[in-house]
Protein backbone atom coordinates (compact mmCIF):
# COMPACT_ATOMS: atom_id res chain seq x y z
CA UNK A 1 0.00 0.00 0.00
CA UNK A 2 2.72 2.00 0.67
CA UNK A 3 4.56 1.87 -2.65
CA UNK A 4 1.40 2.30 -4.66
CA UNK A 5 0.53 5.22 -2.70
CA UNK A 6 3.56 6.92 -3.42
CA UNK A 7 4.05 5.96 -6.59
CA UNK A 8 0.34 7.56 -7.18
CA UNK A 9 1.51 10.62 -5.08
CA UNK A 10 4.47 11.26 -7.26
CA UNK A 11 1.83 11.59 -10.51
CA UNK A 12 -0.18 14.04 -8.73
CA UNK A 13 2.87 16.15 -7.80
CA UNK A 14 4.98 15.91 -10.80
CA UNK A 15 3.93 13.95 -13.93
CA UNK A 16 7.38 14.06 -15.82
CA UNK A 17 8.63 10.46 -16.55
CA UNK A 18 11.77 10.97 -14.84
CA UNK A 19 10.46 12.28 -11.77
CA UNK A 20 7.63 9.62 -11.39
CA UNK A 21 10.93 7.01 -12.36
CA UNK A 22 12.65 8.43 -9.37
CA UNK A 23 10.52 7.13 -6.86
CA UNK A 24 11.55 3.45 -7.85
CA UNK A 25 15.23 5.00 -7.37
CA UNK A 26 14.69 5.89 -4.40
CA UNK A 27 13.55 3.04 -3.14
CA UNK A 28 16.18 0.24 -4.67
CA UNK A 29 19.20 2.97 -4.16
CA UNK A 30 19.68 2.16 -0.24
CA UNK A 31 18.89 -1.68 -0.98
CA UNK A 32 22.60 -1.16 -3.46
CA UNK A 33 24.34 1.22 -1.11
CA UNK A 34 23.95 -0.33 1.94
CA UNK A 35 22.82 -3.86 1.54
CA UNK A 36 26.21 -5.26 1.99
CA UNK A 37 27.51 -3.35 4.97
CA UNK A 38 24.09 -4.36 6.76
CA UNK A 39 24.85 -7.69 5.62
CA UNK A 40 28.04 -7.91 7.26
CA UNK A 41 26.61 -6.42 10.59
CA UNK A 42 23.85 -9.18 10.35
CA UNK A 43 26.45 -11.89 10.39
CA UNK A 44 28.36 -10.47 13.71
CA UNK A 45 25.70 -9.21 16.24
CA UNK A 46 22.05 -10.67 16.98
CA UNK A 47 19.98 -10.48 13.81
CA UNK A 48 16.65 -10.10 16.06
CA UNK A 49 17.52 -7.40 18.07
CA UNK A 50 19.43 -5.39 14.60
CA UNK A 51 15.93 -6.01 13.44
CA UNK A 52 14.18 -4.46 16.28
CA UNK A 53 16.33 -1.11 16.28
CA UNK A 54 15.67 -0.71 12.58
CA UNK A 55 12.22 -1.33 12.59
CA UNK A 56 11.73 1.42 15.41
CA UNK A 57 13.26 3.72 13.61
CA UNK A 58 11.15 2.81 9.85
CA UNK A 59 8.16 3.69 11.95
CA UNK A 60 9.70 6.86 13.01
CA UNK A 61 10.31 7.52 9.60
CA UNK A 62 6.73 6.86 8.67
CA UNK A 63 4.61 8.40 11.05
CA UNK A 64 6.92 11.77 10.23
CA UNK A 65 6.25 11.36 6.32
CA UNK A 66 2.62 10.61 6.87
CA UNK A 67 2.21 13.81 9.27
CA UNK A 68 3.74 16.09 6.33
CA UNK A 69 1.35 14.10 3.99
CA UNK A 70 -1.78 14.75 6.11
CA UNK A 71 -0.66 18.75 6.81
CA UNK A 72 0.12 18.34 2.57
CA UNK A 73 3.65 19.93 3.44
CA UNK A 74 5.09 17.05 1.05
CA UNK A 75 6.68 18.35 -2.33
CA UNK A 76 8.54 15.76 -5.13
CA UNK A 77 11.65 16.69 -3.08
CA UNK A 78 10.61 15.37 0.38
CA UNK A 79 8.40 12.52 -1.01
CA UNK A 80 11.97 11.28 -2.62
CA UNK A 81 13.98 12.32 0.63
CA UNK A 82 11.38 10.17 2.68
CA UNK A 83 11.38 7.21 0.11
CA UNK A 84 15.05 6.86 0.15
CA UNK A 85 15.34 7.31 3.87
CA UNK A 86 12.55 4.08 4.03
CA UNK A 87 14.51 2.59 1.71
CA UNK A 88 17.84 2.79 3.61
CA UNK A 89 15.69 1.19 6.71
CA UNK A 90 14.46 -1.86 4.02
CA UNK A 91 18.28 -2.23 3.11
CA UNK A 92 19.51 -2.25 6.81
CA UNK A 93 16.74 -5.35 7.38
CA UNK A 94 16.74 -7.33 4.29
CA UNK A 95 20.21 -9.64 4.76
CA UNK A 96 18.46 -10.04 8.32
CA UNK A 97 15.25 -10.70 7.71
CA UNK A 98 16.09 -13.13 5.01
CA UNK A 99 18.27 -15.70 6.65
CA UNK A 100 15.00 -16.54 9.01
CA UNK A 101 13.37 -18.86 6.76
CA UNK A 102 16.43 -20.97 6.64
CA UNK A 103 16.85 -20.59 10.39
CA UNK A 104 13.09 -21.90 10.63
CA UNK A 105 13.41 -25.65 8.38
CA UNK A 106 15.40 -28.11 7.24
CA UNK A 107 17.08 -27.63 3.98
CA UNK A 108 15.26 -30.57 2.12
CA UNK A 109 12.50 -27.93 2.97
CA UNK A 110 13.85 -24.95 1.91
CA UNK A 111 12.56 -24.05 -1.73
CA UNK A 112 8.85 -24.85 -0.68
CA UNK A 113 9.42 -22.57 2.56
CA UNK A 114 10.97 -19.82 0.33
CA UNK A 115 7.33 -19.73 -1.77
CA UNK A 116 5.79 -20.36 0.98
CA UNK A 117 7.37 -17.08 2.24
CA UNK A 118 6.98 -15.72 -1.02
CA UNK A 119 3.18 -15.86 -0.95
CA UNK A 120 2.77 -13.95 2.46
CA UNK A 121 4.19 -11.54 0.11
CA UNK A 122 2.49 -11.42 -2.54
CA UNK A 123 -0.67 -12.02 -1.03
CA UNK A 124 -0.13 -8.60 0.72
CA UNK A 125 0.55 -6.99 -3.21
CA UNK A 126 -2.15 -8.30 -4.10
CA UNK A 127 -4.86 -6.64 -1.54
CA UNK A 128 -2.48 -3.88 -0.89
CA UNK A 129 -2.15 -1.85 -3.51
CA UNK A 130 -6.03 -2.68 -4.71
CA UNK A 131 -6.66 -0.99 -1.30
CA UNK A 132 -5.37 2.16 -1.62
CA UNK A 133 -7.90 3.46 -3.71
CA UNK A 134 -10.98 2.71 -1.88
CA UNK A 135 -7.79 4.15 1.12
CA UNK A 136 -7.47 7.49 -0.68
CA UNK A 137 -11.22 7.90 -1.23
CA UNK A 138 -12.52 7.27 1.98
CA UNK A 139 -9.34 9.17 3.87
CA UNK A 140 -7.63 11.12 1.49
CA UNK A 141 -4.43 10.50 0.38
CA UNK A 142 -2.89 10.55 3.60
CA UNK A 143 -4.58 7.32 4.56
CA UNK A 144 -2.34 4.31 3.21
CA UNK A 145 1.03 6.33 4.67
CA UNK A 146 -0.57 6.68 8.46
CA UNK A 147 -1.76 2.97 8.21
CA UNK A 148 1.71 1.89 7.18
CA UNK A 149 3.06 3.61 9.80
CA UNK A 150 0.59 1.81 12.58
CA UNK A 151 1.43 -1.45 11.04
CA UNK A 152 5.33 -1.42 12.11
CA UNK A 153 3.69 -1.47 15.43
CA UNK A 154 3.15 -5.54 14.72
CA UNK A 155 5.94 -5.89 13.33
CA UNK A 156 8.37 -4.93 16.02
CA UNK A 157 6.17 -6.93 18.43
CA UNK A 158 6.28 -9.85 16.63
CA UNK A 159 10.12 -9.59 16.57
CA UNK A 160 10.21 -8.60 20.74
CA UNK A 161 8.18 -12.20 20.76
CA UNK A 162 10.22 -14.42 18.38
CA UNK A 163 13.14 -16.65 19.62
CA UNK A 164 15.65 -17.96 17.05
CA UNK A 165 15.52 -22.01 16.99
CA UNK A 166 19.41 -21.88 15.83
CA UNK A 167 21.87 -20.97 19.14
CA UNK A 168 24.81 -19.43 17.76
CA UNK A 169 28.38 -20.53 19.71
CA UNK A 170 31.56 -18.40 18.88
CA UNK A 171 34.81 -19.87 20.27
CA UNK A 172 36.74 -17.03 18.16
CA UNK A 173 36.08 -13.03 18.67
CA UNK A 174 33.46 -11.75 16.50
CA UNK A 175 34.81 -10.77 13.40
CA UNK A 176 35.59 -6.68 12.35
CA UNK A 177 33.53 -4.66 10.47
CA UNK A 178 35.12 -3.69 7.68
CA UNK A 179 36.97 -7.27 7.35
CA UNK A 180 33.30 -9.14 7.62
CA UNK A 181 32.64 -6.72 4.60
CA UNK A 182 35.70 -7.53 2.80
CA UNK A 183 35.14 -11.30 3.24
CA UNK A 184 31.43 -10.69 2.01
CA UNK A 185 32.76 -9.86 -1.20
CA UNK A 186 35.76 -11.93 -1.51
CA UNK A 187 33.33 -15.20 -0.88
CA UNK A 188 30.45 -14.03 -3.69
CA UNK A 189 33.67 -13.72 -6.18
CA UNK A 190 35.37 -17.11 -5.32
CA UNK A 191 31.67 -18.86 -5.23
CA UNK A 192 30.89 -20.07 -8.77
CA UNK A 193 27.16 -21.29 -7.95
CA UNK A 194 26.49 -17.75 -6.44
CA UNK A 195 28.71 -16.03 -8.99
CA UNK A 196 26.47 -17.39 -11.30
CA UNK A 197 23.13 -16.89 -10.04
CA UNK A 198 24.42 -13.01 -9.72
CA UNK A 199 25.16 -12.62 -13.32
CA UNK A 200 21.43 -14.32 -14.25
CA UNK A 201 19.69 -11.50 -12.14
CA UNK A 202 21.93 -9.11 -14.06
CA UNK A 203 20.72 -9.86 -16.90
CA UNK A 204 17.00 -10.31 -15.77
CA UNK A 205 16.22 -7.19 -13.25
CA UNK A 206 17.50 -4.54 -15.47
CA UNK A 207 14.98 -4.66 -17.97
CA UNK A 208 12.68 -5.95 -15.56
CA UNK A 209 12.45 -2.76 -13.65
CA UNK A 210 10.96 -0.95 -16.29
CA UNK A 211 7.30 -1.62 -15.58
CA UNK A 212 8.00 -1.05 -11.94
CA UNK A 213 8.83 2.49 -12.65
CA UNK A 214 7.07 3.12 -15.19
CA UNK A 215 3.58 1.60 -14.32
CA UNK A 216 2.29 4.77 -12.51
CA UNK A 217 2.69 6.04 -15.80
CA UNK A 218 1.27 3.79 -18.16
CA UNK A 219 -2.12 3.99 -15.36
CA UNK A 220 -2.20 8.04 -15.85
CA UNK A 221 -1.40 8.91 -18.62
CA UNK A 222 -1.50 6.14 -21.17
CA UNK A 223 -4.68 4.62 -20.30
CA UNK A 224 -5.80 7.62 -18.24
CA UNK A 225 -7.20 6.00 -15.14
CA UNK A 226 -7.02 6.65 -11.78
CA UNK A 227 -5.53 5.76 -8.20
CA UNK A 228 -8.27 2.77 -8.19
CA UNK A 229 -6.77 1.89 -11.50
CA UNK A 230 -3.47 1.59 -10.28
CA UNK A 231 -3.96 -0.18 -7.51
CA UNK A 232 -5.80 -2.56 -9.60
CA UNK A 233 -2.55 -2.93 -11.86
CA UNK A 234 -0.65 -3.20 -8.93
CA UNK A 235 -3.02 -6.14 -7.48
CA UNK A 236 -3.54 -7.43 -10.78
CA UNK A 237 0.56 -8.67 -10.38
CA UNK A 238 0.39 -9.68 -6.87
CA UNK A 239 -2.44 -12.26 -7.76
CA UNK A 240 -0.26 -13.46 -10.78
CA UNK A 241 2.53 -13.82 -8.71
CA UNK A 242 0.28 -15.74 -6.15
CA UNK A 243 -1.00 -17.73 -9.13
CA UNK A 244 2.84 -18.50 -10.14
CA UNK A 245 4.12 -19.60 -6.57
CA UNK A 246 0.70 -22.34 -6.80
CA UNK A 247 2.11 -23.00 -10.00
CA UNK A 248 6.19 -23.58 -9.46
CA UNK A 249 6.28 -26.47 -7.88
CA UNK A 250 4.95 -28.22 -10.73
CA UNK A 251 6.63 -25.45 -13.06
CA UNK A 252 10.24 -26.14 -11.79
CA UNK A 253 9.80 -29.76 -12.01
CA UNK A 254 8.65 -30.28 -15.88
CA UNK A 255 11.29 -27.01 -16.95
CA UNK A 256 14.10 -27.32 -14.44
CA UNK A 257 15.48 -24.11 -13.06
CA UNK A 258 17.10 -22.83 -15.88
CA UNK A 259 14.46 -22.67 -18.58
CA UNK A 260 11.79 -21.61 -15.42
CA UNK A 261 14.08 -18.46 -15.15
CA UNK A 262 14.08 -18.02 -19.23
CA UNK A 263 10.38 -18.70 -19.52
CA UNK A 264 9.95 -16.17 -16.87
CA UNK A 265 12.20 -13.94 -18.64
CA UNK A 266 9.87 -14.30 -21.76
CA UNK A 267 6.78 -13.68 -19.82
CA UNK A 268 8.12 -10.71 -18.62
CA UNK A 269 8.85 -9.54 -22.60
CA UNK A 270 5.87 -10.48 -23.52
CA UNK A 271 4.15 -8.24 -20.23
CA UNK A 272 6.51 -4.82 -21.09
CA UNK A 273 5.06 -5.67 -25.00
CA UNK A 274 1.60 -5.57 -23.57
CA UNK A 275 2.14 -2.65 -21.06
CA UNK A 276 3.43 -0.94 -24.46
CA UNK A 277 0.06 -1.23 -26.52
CA UNK A 278 -2.54 -1.00 -23.78
CA UNK A 279 -4.97 2.02 -24.45
CA UNK A 280 -7.19 0.25 -21.85
CA UNK A 281 -7.27 -1.47 -18.57
CA UNK A 282 -8.04 -4.69 -20.03
CA UNK A 283 -4.79 -5.27 -22.27
CA UNK A 284 -2.87 -3.69 -18.92
CA UNK A 285 -4.32 -6.36 -16.65
CA UNK A 286 -3.74 -8.72 -18.25
CA UNK A 287 -0.18 -7.83 -18.51
CA UNK A 288 0.09 -7.21 -15.12
CA UNK A 289 -1.07 -10.68 -14.37
CA UNK A 290 1.70 -11.98 -16.82
CA UNK A 291 4.07 -9.96 -15.26
CA UNK A 292 3.62 -11.00 -11.69
CA UNK A 293 3.37 -14.94 -12.70
CA UNK A 294 6.67 -14.75 -14.62
CA UNK A 295 8.21 -11.96 -11.88
CA UNK A 296 7.64 -14.87 -9.08
CA UNK A 297 8.71 -17.93 -11.33
CA UNK A 298 12.21 -16.25 -11.95
CA UNK A 299 12.56 -14.10 -8.22
CA UNK A 300 11.99 -17.53 -6.91
CA UNK A 301 14.49 -19.58 -8.30
CA UNK A 302 17.16 -17.31 -8.13
CA UNK A 303 16.81 -16.75 -4.43
CA UNK A 304 16.25 -20.68 -3.72
CA UNK A 305 19.71 -20.50 -5.85
CA UNK A 306 21.73 -18.22 -3.31
CA UNK A 307 19.91 -19.71 -0.71
CA UNK A 308 21.46 -23.18 -1.08
CA UNK A 309 25.25 -21.68 -2.04
CA UNK A 310 25.93 -20.20 0.97
CA UNK A 311 27.07 -21.68 4.83
CA UNK A 312 25.49 -20.64 7.80
CA UNK A 313 28.58 -18.30 8.32
CA UNK A 314 28.52 -15.82 5.52
CA UNK A 315 24.52 -16.69 4.58
CA UNK A 316 23.59 -13.02 5.58
CA UNK A 317 26.50 -11.63 3.13
CA UNK A 318 25.95 -13.60 0.40
CA UNK A 319 22.55 -12.64 0.57
CA UNK A 320 23.21 -8.72 1.08
CA UNK A 321 25.10 -9.46 -2.50
CA UNK A 322 22.34 -10.54 -4.43
CA UNK A 323 20.02 -7.98 -2.82
CA UNK A 324 23.00 -5.40 -4.13
CA UNK A 325 22.86 -6.98 -7.65
CA UNK A 326 19.32 -7.14 -7.25
CA UNK A 327 18.17 -3.30 -6.25
CA UNK A 328 21.64 -1.98 -8.30
CA UNK A 329 19.89 -3.24 -11.80
CA UNK A 330 16.74 -2.33 -10.87
CA UNK A 331 18.11 1.59 -9.32
CA UNK A 332 20.40 2.10 -12.65
CA UNK A 333 17.51 0.50 -15.29
CA UNK A 334 14.38 2.55 -13.12
CA UNK A 335 16.43 5.76 -14.00
CA UNK A 336 17.72 4.39 -17.31
CA UNK A 337 14.09 3.81 -18.37
CA UNK A 338 12.37 7.18 -16.93
CA UNK A 339 15.21 8.94 -19.07
CA UNK A 340 14.05 7.15 -22.35
CA UNK A 341 10.66 7.53 -21.60
CA UNK A 342 11.21 10.83 -21.76
CA UNK A 343 12.71 10.92 -25.00
CA UNK A 344 10.81 8.32 -27.17
CA UNK A 345 7.95 7.67 -25.07
CA UNK A 346 6.37 5.33 -22.59
CA UNK A 347 5.16 2.55 -25.38
CA UNK A 348 8.59 2.44 -27.45
CA UNK A 349 10.50 2.20 -24.06
CA UNK A 350 8.38 -0.61 -22.81
CA UNK A 351 9.39 -2.30 -25.52
CA UNK A 352 13.02 -1.51 -25.37
CA UNK A 353 12.98 -3.28 -22.28
CA UNK A 354 11.04 -6.28 -23.46
CA UNK A 355 13.42 -6.43 -26.30
CA UNK A 356 16.61 -5.96 -23.88
CA UNK A 357 15.33 -9.27 -21.58
CA UNK A 358 15.30 -11.35 -24.55
CA UNK A 359 18.35 -10.56 -25.45
CA UNK A 360 19.96 -10.90 -22.42
CA UNK A 361 18.71 -14.74 -22.38
CA UNK A 362 21.65 -16.17 -25.10
CA UNK A 363 23.98 -13.39 -23.20
CA UNK A 364 23.66 -14.96 -19.53
CA UNK A 365 22.89 -18.55 -20.81
CA UNK A 366 26.09 -20.35 -19.58
CA UNK A 367 25.68 -19.42 -15.82
CA UNK A 368 23.47 -22.37 -14.69
CA UNK A 369 21.53 -22.05 -11.47
CA UNK A 370 21.11 -24.05 -8.38
CA UNK A 371 24.52 -26.18 -8.81
CA UNK A 372 24.82 -26.31 -5.11
CA UNK A 373 21.81 -28.45 -5.00
CA UNK A 374 23.30 -31.42 -2.86
CA UNK A 375 26.47 -29.84 -1.31
CA UNK A 376 27.13 -30.23 2.35
CA UNK A 377 27.65 -26.88 3.32
CA UNK A 378 27.86 -27.48 7.18
CA UNK A 379 31.19 -27.44 8.51
CA UNK A 380 33.57 -30.74 8.39
CA UNK A 381 36.15 -29.43 11.46
CA UNK A 382 38.24 -31.68 9.58
CA UNK A 383 41.55 -29.30 9.92
CA UNK A 384 43.64 -29.88 12.86
CA UNK A 385 44.45 -27.35 15.33
CA UNK A 386 47.48 -25.37 14.62
CA UNK A 387 50.39 -26.12 16.73
CA UNK A 388 52.29 -22.96 18.09
CA UNK A 389 55.14 -23.10 20.81
CA UNK A 390 53.99 -19.52 22.16
CA UNK A 391 50.44 -17.94 22.52
CA UNK A 392 49.90 -16.40 19.36
CA UNK A 393 47.76 -13.35 19.80
CA UNK A 394 44.45 -13.33 17.36
CA UNK A 395 45.60 -9.98 15.56
CA UNK A 396 48.53 -11.11 14.60
CA UNK A 397 49.85 -11.26 11.36
CA UNK A 398 49.76 -12.14 7.98
CA UNK A 399 49.74 -15.75 8.41
CA UNK A 400 51.66 -17.49 5.77
CA UNK A 401 50.20 -21.52 5.78
CA UNK A 402 52.66 -23.99 3.45
CA UNK A 403 50.91 -27.21 2.56
CA UNK A 404 53.93 -29.65 1.03
CA UNK A 405 52.95 -32.58 -1.80
CA UNK A 406 54.90 -35.14 -2.84
CA UNK A 407 53.12 -36.67 -5.99
CA UNK A 408 53.99 -39.00 -8.93
CA UNK A 409 55.14 -36.55 -11.59
CA UNK A 410 53.46 -38.76 -14.27
CA UNK A 411 50.33 -37.14 -12.34
CA UNK A 412 51.59 -33.31 -12.34
CA UNK A 413 48.84 -32.04 -14.30
CA UNK A 414 45.45 -33.77 -12.84
CA UNK A 415 47.39 -32.79 -9.59
CA UNK A 416 47.58 -28.97 -10.41
CA UNK A 417 43.95 -29.59 -11.85
CA UNK A 418 42.45 -30.85 -8.84
CA UNK A 419 44.42 -28.25 -6.64
CA UNK A 420 42.93 -25.42 -8.52
CA UNK A 421 39.35 -26.17 -6.82
CA UNK A 422 41.13 -26.05 -3.31
CA UNK A 423 42.11 -22.45 -4.48
CA UNK A 424 39.07 -21.66 -5.00
CA UNK A 425 37.76 -22.58 -1.51
CA UNK A 426 40.76 -21.02 0.39
CA UNK A 427 40.85 -17.79 -0.87
CA UNK A 428 36.22 -17.82 -0.83
CA UNK A 429 37.18 -19.10 2.88
CA UNK A 430 39.57 -15.89 3.61
CA UNK A 431 42.89 -16.13 1.94
CA UNK A 432 43.64 -13.29 0.36
CA UNK A 433 46.71 -14.66 -1.97
CA UNK A 434 47.28 -18.46 -3.49
CA UNK A 435 49.81 -19.57 -4.90
CA UNK A 436 51.53 -23.22 -5.82
CA UNK A 437 55.27 -23.73 -6.51
CA UNK A 438 57.72 -27.14 -7.87
CA UNK A 439 60.79 -27.95 -6.27
CA UNK A 440 63.34 -27.00 -8.96
CA UNK A 441 66.03 -29.50 -7.74
CA UNK A 442 63.37 -32.40 -6.61
CA UNK A 443 60.80 -33.60 -9.05
CA UNK A 444 57.15 -34.39 -7.58
CA UNK A 445 57.63 -31.98 -4.33
CA UNK A 446 54.95 -29.49 -4.69
CA UNK A 447 54.69 -26.37 -2.05
CA UNK A 448 50.90 -24.53 -1.66
CA UNK A 449 50.80 -21.25 0.21
CA UNK A 450 47.92 -19.11 1.17
CA UNK A 451 48.55 -15.73 3.20
CA UNK A 452 45.45 -14.54 5.79
CA UNK A 453 45.41 -11.19 7.10
CA UNK A 454 45.82 -12.59 11.11
CA UNK A 455 45.95 -15.97 13.16
CA UNK A 456 42.57 -14.86 14.18
CA UNK A 457 41.26 -15.17 10.80
CA UNK A 458 43.53 -18.05 9.58
CA UNK A 459 41.28 -19.61 12.69
CA UNK A 460 38.01 -18.60 11.07
CA UNK A 461 39.14 -20.57 8.05
CA UNK A 462 39.62 -24.09 10.16
CA UNK A 463 35.38 -23.29 11.54
CA UNK A 464 34.64 -22.32 7.41
CA UNK A 465 35.83 -25.35 5.76
CA UNK A 466 32.63 -27.31 4.63
CA UNK A 467 32.32 -31.11 4.47
CA UNK A 468 31.94 -30.57 0.46
CA UNK A 469 35.19 -29.07 0.81
CA UNK A 470 36.77 -31.94 2.63
CA UNK A 471 35.62 -33.87 -0.63
CA UNK A 472 37.91 -31.69 -2.73
CA UNK A 473 40.55 -31.88 -0.39
CA UNK A 474 40.31 -35.34 0.05
CA UNK A 475 40.83 -35.78 -3.51
CA UNK A 476 44.03 -34.19 -3.75
CA UNK A 477 45.13 -35.69 -0.95
CA UNK A 478 45.16 -38.57 -3.43
CA UNK A 479 48.11 -37.99 -5.44
CA UNK A 480 49.99 -37.24 -1.89
CA UNK A 481 52.65 -40.53 -2.21
CA UNK A 482 53.72 -41.02 1.08
CA UNK A 483 51.69 -40.33 4.48
CA UNK A 484 49.63 -37.02 4.12
CA UNK A 485 50.90 -33.74 2.99
CA UNK A 486 52.83 -31.66 5.84
CA UNK A 487 51.05 -28.43 6.78
CA UNK A 488 53.36 -25.23 8.17
CA UNK A 489 51.94 -22.34 9.75
CA UNK A 490 54.53 -19.01 9.45
CA UNK A 491 53.57 -16.00 11.13
CA UNK A 492 55.16 -12.20 9.78
CA UNK A 493 58.55 -12.35 12.46
CA UNK A 494 57.45 -8.56 13.31
CA UNK A 495 54.63 -9.58 14.44
CA UNK A 496 55.63 -12.63 16.24
CA UNK A 497 58.69 -11.21 17.88
CA UNK A 498 57.07 -8.08 19.13
CA UNK A 499 54.02 -10.42 20.76
CA UNK A 500 56.37 -12.76 22.53
CA UNK A 501 58.42 -9.84 24.14
CA UNK A 502 55.26 -7.69 25.15
CA UNK A 503 53.43 -11.34 26.82
CA UNK A 504 53.18 -11.43 30.16
CA UNK A 505 56.43 -13.33 32.63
Amino acid sequence: MYSAASGWLMTSLNPDPVIVAMVQVATSLPMFLFALPAGALADIVDRRRFLVVVEILITLIATIFAFLVWRGMVTPRILLLFTFLVGIGAALEAPAWQPIVPALVPKRDLAPALVANGLGINISRAIGPGLVGVLVAAWGIPGPFWLNAISNVGVVAALVWWRSPQKVSRTLPAERFINANRDGLRYANNNPPLRATLMRALGFFLFASAYWALLPLVARTQIGGGAALYGLLLGAIGVGALAGAYLLPWLGHRLGPDRLVAAGSLGTALSLLLYGLAHEPFAALGASLLAGLSWICVLSTLNVSVQIALPEWVRARGLAVFVMVFFGAVTVGSALWGYLAGLIGLSATNFVAAGGIILALPLTWRWKLLTALGADLAPSLHWPAPIAIHEVGADQGPVMVTVEYRIDPKNRKQFLTALDRVAQERRRDGAYAWGVFEDAAEEGRMIETFFVESWAEHLRQHERVTNADRLIEEKVDHFHIHGTPKVTHLIAADSYRTHVRDAPK
